[in-house]
């Protein structure tokens, strides 16, 4: 945008809030220039730290402000995306087309709560670990724990389909939403409710990334405090059979808050450095190779993180012919201690029944007290020249070990890839694939990283699974909504046309123009 134009689009957000918070400073434009997407954190590596900076940065407080600045946008023709709080790894909040980026933190207050509904109203800018804490000292959860939980948003939360770690009992953010407050791509505000004619117009809005408006509140369903939690570590002999067990867990009508099944690979690296990561009553040896295996299974993988091609292949390789530990099932139950003690005793029994063997509650513990450490050390993968990202992925139960082995097989061809799986229903489940590779050179990374995700997503849309679970769509994935959605995709680009006349909302996400 030229100096001219800049000055001239910061008086005219000046007449819908305070100049204060409006900047056109380098230093904020730098801040607003990109979220964590890892490709762009290759970019990084290599000095490019600021690759689509906005042309101005504005700190609304009030819904009222946050529709007067979409006037000012629509007006002049410049582009706004919403932000939360930058944590989303699909570069959702890129602004591509530079415009003004829109803050949402200062919106954050706690609105309302319903006890006899339980339900629940907040400001969208509000970060989840906050959201949580004020349910939490009034006797309530909302259920929903990201990983991203300390530097996430509600409003991305809801813009991306979030997922929580507990989604197997709580449900996903669109699971949990009742009523949102949105402004529209004119400036309009609308507000949408739980309704049972007609569309569910909370539906239309979760998920769209912010290409068809601003949620700037939301009413969510909560639920009471959990009276207990009850965490337990199984071992599996492979991924299959952890697998079935939890199917048929989930459909005897079983409700566990906690289902994360780790496949081989994963199960050792979420244990590396650990004392006895296995061990679960007291004097009970832990099972798997000896200390001599562990050293050499360590030695395979340092081989295979920071490299690509058939060095990453002969070490994993040699990880296989060592691993003999299993996999690790993490599951836990939370609520009303009387039906959680029942579930859990009807659960171990099924288990025990599909070949499970019972490691007590130190894995599950362990899991429930590091359970947010994972995100914060994939920096150090960064640090060290490699990249690392994460492909969620989701489908039924009857494709599910396929697209298992597809993708792994796609991805393994450039990168070494280890999965888990979580989020789990009784209709099917999520593979959270987890894929580290690398280069010295900046546009060879970029090669490999753009290799996994096209190879990896192909192969996933093969095998009848979808192309996220809940990360989102954003820049990454954009390429594949058309093959995912087909002609349903003209009825999203007319709900733009409708709802962002102008087209300002956001541009180039979810695969729209």
């Amino acid at each position: 945008m030229p100096p001219a134009a800049k000055a001239g689009l910061v008086d005219a957000l000046a007449q819908a809030l305070d100049r204060t918070r409006i900047s056109s400073a380098a230093c904020d434009r730098t801040a607003y220039a990109r979220d964590l997407w890892p490709r762009g954190l290759i970019g990084v590596a290599h000095g490019d730290v600021a690759p689509s900076p906005p042309d101005v940065v504005v700190w609304p407080e009030t819904t009222a402000e946050v529709a007067a600045i979409v006037k000012v946008a629509v007006a002049r023709g410049v582009p706004v995306v919403p932000f939360g709080a930058g944590s989303g790894v699909t570069g959702a909040t890129w602004p591509t087309h530079g415009g003004i980026m829109l803050d949402l933190k200062r919106m954050n207050r706690f609105v309302a709560l319903d006890g006899d509904a339980l339900t629940a109203t907040f400001e969208c800018g509000i970060v989840g670990e906050h959201l949580e804490h004020e349910l939490v000292r009034r006797g309530y959860t909302m259920g929903h724990f990201p990983s991203s939980i300390f530097c996430s948003t509600l409003g991305g939360w809801l813009a991306a389909r979030s997922a929580g770690q507990a989604s197997t009992r709580y449900g996903k953010i669109e699971d949990m939403v009742q009523g949102l407050e949105v402004v529209t791509g004119s400036g309009q505000v609308v507000r949408t409710g739980t309704s049972t004619v007609g569309p569910d117009w909370n539906q239309i809005f979760v998920g769209s990334e912010g290409t068809l408006g601003v949620i700037t509140e939301a009413t969510v369903r909560i639920a009471r405090a959990p009276e207990v939690q009850l965490m337990r570590g199984w071992e599996f002999a492979r991924p299959s059979a952890g697998l079935e067990a939890i199917r048929r867990l989930l459909q005897r009508g079983l409700r566990p808050a906690f289902v994360r099944l780790y496949d081989e690979i994963d199960t050792f690296i979420a244990h590396l450095g650990t004392s006895g990561p296995w061990r679960g009553r007291a004097g009970r040896r832990a099972p798997g190779p000896d200390g001599a295996l562990d050293e050499l299974r360590r030695a395979a993988l340092s081989l295979a993180i920071p490299h690509v091609g058939p060095l990453a292949r002969a070490a994993l390789g040699l990880f296989d012919r060592v691993s003999r530990s299993g996999c690790l099932l993490v599951l836990g139950y939370e609520g009303d201690r009387a039906l959680c003690t029942a579930e859990e005793q009807v659960g171990n029994a099924e288990l025990v029944r599909a070949g499970g063997r019972d490691l007590g509650p130190a894995p599950g513990l362990r899991w429930l007290e590091h359970r947010y450490d994972i995100s914060y050390k994939q920096s150090k993968v960064f640090h060290d020249g490699a990249f690392v990202d994460t492909m969620e992925v989701a489908t039924t139960w009857e494709h599910l070990l396929e697209m298992y082995e597809a993708v792994k097989r796609a991805v393994g061809r450039h990168a070494m890839v280890m999965a888990h799986f979580s989020h789990a229903y009784p209709e099917g489940c999520s593979i959270y694939f987890t894929f580290v590779g690398g280069s010295s050179s900046r546009r060879e990374a970029e090669r490999i990283y753009d290799a996994c995700w096209r190879d990896g997503l192909h192969a996933a849309l093969g095998a009848s699974g979808t192309v996220s679970h809940h990360h989102g769509i954003g820049l990454s994935k954009a390429g594949f909504m058309q093959e995912h959605h087909g002609e349903l995709m003209a009825m999203l680009r007319a709900l733009k046309r409708v709802l962002d006349p102008a087209g300002i909302m956001n541009p180039g996400k979810l695969g729209l123009p």
